[in-house]
């Protein structure tokens, strides 16, 4: 149990930091004037979390549905899509209503669900965990897997440091 425990949050806090260099490399590419997230250091929680409910969706429910391969892979595109659109969607409302704060708005996008979620990006997520789950996960969870507690607590404690300094800017108090 406890080595499921160290596997979960040092795949929440890699792909935290993945997802914030991805993020900002296609910032710098697009030529958007743009932060990845809401923290002062490299970390993109949302998509920390996104990986971790793949993850857990994945081992505990696809691994049981029982048919072909392609139909599977098809049922995973939909529930993912709507997972993590609703991960971005709480995300948003999280950043706007505790932080006072809008990091992405698709409002301008065609059917869009609100501010925080839109098809267009639903069919992106959906497809980005179809390629994290067949391509990306088996190559990482190597690299994960080797990650010494000792590095996941000083990590965990920098996140924390980083979550309380971001929170207090936000506030006012910082």
């Amino acid at each position: 149990m406890v080595k499921y425990m160290y596997y979960y949050i040092n795949s929440f806090l890699v792909y935290s930091v993945l997802g914030f260099l991805l993020e900002s490399t296609w910032y710098k590419i697009l030529s958007i004037d743009s932060y990845s997230g809401f923290l002062f250091g490299p970390f993109t929680p949302v998509y920390g979390f996104g990986v971790l409910c793949v993850l857990v969706i994945e081992r505990f429910i696809i691994r049981r549905i029982s048919c072909h391969k392609i139909i599977k892979v098809i049922i995973s595109f939909f529930i993912f899509a709507i997972l993590l659109s609703l991960i971005e969607m709480l995300g948003g409302l999280f950043l706007e209503h505790c932080l006072g704060i809008e990091m992405w708005n698709y409002t301008n996008k065609a059917f869009n669900i609100g501010k925080y979620a839109c098809l267009e990006l639903s069919l992106v997520w959906g497809s980005g965990a179809i390629i994290f789950i067949y391509i990306v996960k088996p190559f990482m969870d190597r690299f994960i897997k080797k990650i010494p507690k000792k590095a996941t607590f000083i990590f965990l404690g920098i996140l924390y440091i980083d979550f309380i300094a971001s929170i207090l800017r936000y506030k006012g108090i910082f």
